[in-house]
């Protein structure tokens, strides 16, 4: 069986007549350029036909979402609790889910001043180093068992029952690692978008998936040789910049044979990228109630909306 059989289909022509109401998209070239991940690629043209029809969907959900909400309190007799809306974003490493989240808390907080919009990555809940390598998965840095998930679902369920300030750890990709003692902290959002990998996955020995807390969710996804080639021209741009900065996890790389560094970076894709894409990251695509595939270019060619 077709595995999008239940998914409707719309190319870029098709999709950019979903506007809703018709309104200019105040985003510049320079504002793509300091928002969007590092060897990413995102245009005006990308916002005006593939996102802004997007923002319109989410319109169409948090609006369900608020009228739901208020229905439910009025049928338990009790006053309406401000929860936040939630959107989760997955896809491969390399794919262009932090560029997506953030254009579109830039693009939610111009559409809905009288809101606050939140952004995080789940980056924050890998174990740290020390604790993988004692847990001897240190290799398996990414896949499902090297997320503190109990605490990424405590988290999210703090969050929606708006219990205040909510702390959660700060990962820094400049040292490929948790930032001991750092946090966080989000108050009280309106809107919450979370990016990861592992956002659409089923925890190991949990009955609660992440997506549960989730009122939207979005799955980034393109071809396995894209993924690579944009994985492998990252690597590559970081080792650039990593020559007179010793605290880079990259340093130590860039200082040595550029053959070598890019045999490792290969290795790394083949043995943990690409394995865990295609058994725990691509099998949960069919979750979210929209993907949007990328073509070699990084310009999105098709997009897939859930039709129940």
């Amino acid at each position: 069986m077709d595995e999008m059989i239940n998914y409707d289909v719309f190319n870029r022509e098709q999709w950019q007549k979903f506007h809703g109401v018709k309104s200019p998209v105040a985003i510049t070239d320079a504002e793509l350029t300091r928002l969007k991940s590092l060897d990413d690629e995102i245009s005006v043209d990308d916002v005006r036909v593939i996102y802004a029809p997007i923002r319109h969907l989410l319109h169409i959900f948090m609006h369900r979402f608020k009228d739901m909400q208020k229905s439910k309190a009025k049928f338990l007799n009790q006053p309406v609790h401000n929860t936040p809306f939630v959107i989760g974003i997955s896809g491969s490493v390399a794919v262009g889910k932090s560029t997506t989240a953030r254009l579109l808390k830039l693009m939610l907080e111009r559409a809905y001043p009288q809101y606050k919009v939140e952004q995080i990555t789940t980056d924050g809940f890998l174990y740290s180093n020390e604790d993988l390598e004692k847990k001897g998965i240190l290799e398996r840095k990414g896949f499902p068992e090297s997320y503190d998930m109990p605490k990424l679902l405590e988290f999210l369920s703090r969050m929606k029952d708006n219990q205040g300030p909510v702390e959660y750890p700060k990962y820094s990709h400049q040292i490929y690692d948790i930032v001991q003692g750092e946090h966080y902290q989000i108050n009280q959002p309106d809107i919450l978008i979370i990016e990861g990998i592992n956002t659409l996955q089923l925890p190991e020995s949990q009955r609660v998936y992440v997506s549960d807390f989730f009122d939207f969710s979005l799955y980034i996804d393109a071809q396995t040789s894209d993924i690579k080639n944009w994985f492998m021209q990252r690597f590559e741009t970081l080792l650039d910049s990593a020559f007179t900065d010793e605290t880079s996890y990259y340093h130590q790389w860039a200082l040595g044979d550029r053959n070598e560094a890019l045999k490792m970076a290969d290795e790394t894709w083949e043995n943990v990228n690409y394995k865990n894409l295609v058994d725990y990251i691509e099998p949960t695509k069919n979750r979210a109630d929209l993907i949007l595939h990328k073509a070699s270019n990084h310009q999105i060619d098709k997009v897939y909306l859930k039709k129940y």
